[in-house]
């Protein structure tokens, strides 16, 4: 999974989120995870995360308080600004020809772009 050394609770978060289509915080993990790993810390998590992170493994999404993806193809996500949960967004694909654009335009090595979209999800529009 990763070029440092293998680390058992490395491995459940990323499990973690690979079962997931939540895009969670490490919060969210980390309540997942503890009642099963009594030993697991939040700084373990946060400290986890971003290693996995760094090498590629998984997305981090910058909200106001980051979440994260194990899906790692770039795809659209929205945001719902009353309850924060965070979505891909289903069938709407990747425009690799934007990357080329941006690229030719500025001159920087474009190597992918993020799409996120707001507003008010299905799930709190129903409850009000």
């Amino acid at each position: 999974m990763s070029g440092k050394r293998y680390s058992r609770q490395r491995e459940l978060i990323y499990q973690c989120l690979l079962h997931t289509n939540q895009h969670p915080t490490a919060e969210m993990i980390y309540s997942w995870l503890k009642p099963e790993n009594p030993n697991l810390s939040l700084g373990t998590v946060y400290r986890n995360l971003n290693l996995l992170s760094e090498e590629g493994i998984i997305v981090r999404m910058p909200f106001p308080v980051e979440r994260y993806d194990a899906v790692k193809e770039p795809h659209p996500h929205f945001r719902c600004r009353k309850c924060g949960g965070v979505y891909d967004l289903e069938g709407l694909e990747y425009d690799h020809g934007l990357d080329e654009e941006a690229a030719r335009c500025s001159g920087h090595e474009v190597e992918r772009h993020e799409v996120f979209f707001s507003g008010i999800c299905a799930h709190c529009v129903e409850k009000h």
